[in-house]
């Protein structure tokens, strides 16, 4: 087993050991893939500000994000598919994020549902919910994750319409695959991936299957889905489905200032700056870019958490830094999870927090809590000229 210190050797160990169709699934975006590519990119922007002589004995990354106190700002962010990365994938991640004291988010399109993974863990975790037409679908949704007690509810804005993902479609992404000959030849050179999944019966959306309306089993899905996306969303629908829910709701997908402003008038109680890990609209600016004028805009009326892009502890400062409360990791876990399963994922949180820690501390900073604006240097602060 190779050493491991960073999430690109957990993504390099991935792309080996999963099928291309999955891979392919995490790591790319939509169109170009330009703002895929600038989301990690625009980090490496943002220079931090060494400080030395400060005391560093007794630091710490604890927390609290939507109330509840935790080992570090990062939440396992909602991925669709954890299942085909690894066999009960969704199940594995959760576990790790338990273990670990992080927040895990479960996504609807999962392959174990959210009652495979409340029978598999203690710890509440959040759900996520797409915006979709079926009320009835949708209220049974919202009641079944009550049931399994979860803590927060995370609603996806950003995903009327599906963004133009060149590879999925290229790849025929299914769940699970389709034996088309391309596919076949790839899973062939997957043993180790295959034998794993052929110890499960989750291999489908288990959320959805046997629970949605005229959907009893895989070959229906794909015409639902194709159905389900809600185009006619608007703020009243968003502030109805927060009516139908009496705990923490935190909306996933805002870019912009002027919807982090109405995510306060339907109540939210968090927002996640996030453009769908560059899966949607391409051409759009970075999470991290687009940070500090949603909190010029918000302040600290509201929780913000930022998404996308994020590959590293250094990140995670960063983010905090510009006025992020917490953050959501999802290609980071995924890499790990891929790799190794459920050890994938704690080691991706290890080297997280390990780099958090270490970079914090060599900022001049004990706590992640006293994370600001004077930790970091932004391009205007040092291009004008040297000095």
């Amino acid at each position: 087993m190779p050493v491991i210190t960073e999430i690109e050797d957990l993504r390099r160990i991935y792309r080996r050991r999963v099928p291309r169709m999955f891979y392919d699934y995490a790591e790319s975006g939509s169109w170009t893939e330009q703002t895929f590519r600038e989301n990690s990119s625009d980090f490496d922007e943002i220079r931090l500000r060494q400080r030395i002589a400060v005391d560093m004995a007794g630091r710490t990354t604890r927390t609290t994000m939507i109330g509840q106190d935790y080992a570090m700002p990062v939440a396992l962010a909602p991925v669709g598919l954890c299942g085909m990365q690894s066999a009960d994938g969704e199940i594995k991640a959760a576990r790790a994020a338990e273990k670990f004291d992080v927040p895990f988010t479960l996504s609807t399109m999962s392959i174990c549902s959210i009652e495979d993974v409340a029978r598999n863990t203690s710890a509440p975790f959040w759900f996520q919910v797409y915006t979709l037409k079926d009320d009835d679908f949708m209220k049974r949704l919202f009641a079944r994750a009550k049931d399994a007690k979860c803590s927060a509810l995370v609603i996806t804005v950003d995903l009327q319409i599906m963004g133009q993902r060149h590879r999925d479609v290229k790849n025929g992404l299914s769940a699970p695959p389709k034996l088309t000959i391309p596919t076949m030849l790839n899973l062939a050179t997957k043993v180790p991936w295959g034998l794993e999944m052929l110890g499960t019966h989750r291999r489908f959306f288990g959320n959805i299957v046997g629970h949605a309306k005229g959907v009893t089993d895989p070959s229906s899905l794909a015409s639902w889905t194709a159905e389900a996306f809600d185009p006619s969303l608007d703020w009243d629908r968003i502030r109805e489905f927060r009516s139908w829910w009496d705990g923490p709701v935190i909306l996933k997908g805002i870019l912009d200032e002027e919807d982090a402003k109405k995510a306060l008038d339907v109540g939210a109680d968090a927002i996640v700056v996030s453009n769908h890990g560059g899966r949607q609209l391409d051409g759009a600016l970075s999470s991290i870019r687009m940070l500090p004028r949603i909190m010029d805009a918000v302040g600290d009326r509201i929780e913000v958490h930022l998404d996308s892009g994020i590959r590293s502890g250094q990140d995670v400062l960063k983010a905090l830094a510009l006025g992020a409360k917490g953050t959501m990791i999802g290609r980071a876990f995924v890499y790990g999870l891929g790799a190794m399963g459920q050890k994938g994922v704690t080691k991706a949180l290890e080297v997280i927090h390990k780099e958090l820690d270490t970079t914090m501390a060599l900022c001049g900073e004990r706590d992640v809590a006293n994370l600001g604006r004077h930790n970091v240097l932004l391009p205007e602060d040092f291009t004008t000229r040297w000095r």
